[in-house]
């Protein structure tokens, strides 16, 4: 049951660790488009700017979204663009066993911050690898996998 002694925990979560899990998540994207090659755009949360240094820019509601926009890979194929859909659900999975390794190596201790930090990682991977198609112009990174292996380009733009 959901009391008012949950709100403290509620809100840490909803503005501290589901941003950081989104901002692991887009950087997994980002680190494998410029592994291939390609140019990166980086943008947390939605919103007007209020920080932009080179291509990664921080918007007002940091807690809302994050988006990475890649163009130009230069090793441009269908493995190079299924593997940048799927780094982000391979960064939040890293995220995930580094974390843990480090709850039992006893360098972390086991807290709430991890236990929601791990829970929110597993369902950020679970769901963007859901192939699922959202609307005409935005996919879930399942369904831009599926497409790229399958068609050689996603029909739309995975969120």
């Amino acid at each position: 049951m959901f009391g008012l002694d949950d709100i403290p925990k509620f809100l840490f979560s909803f503005l501290l660790i589901v941003p950081i899990v989104s901002i692991i998540h887009q950087s997994g994207h980002s680190f494998m488009a410029l592994l291939f090659g390609g140019q990166v755009n980086f943008t947390i949360g939605k919103g007007r700017t209020i920080f932009k240094w080179k291509k990664i820019k921080l918007k007002s509601i940091y807690f809302l979204d994050s988006v990475c926009i890649y163009e130009k890979l230069k090793y441009d194929n269908r493995f190079s663009h299924a593997c940048v859909y799927a780094g982000g659900s391979l960064a939040n999975l890293a995220s995930i066993f580094i974390v843990n390794s480090l709850i039992e190596s006893s360098f972390f201790t086991a807290n709430l911050f991890f236990y929601q930090f791990v829970y929110f990682s597993v369902y950020y991977t679970v769901f963007s690898l859901l192939p699922v198609r959202f609307s005409e112009n935005s996919s879930s990174d399942g369904q831009a996998i599926f497409d790229v292996l399958r068609h050689g380009k996603a029909s739309c733009n995975p969120d």
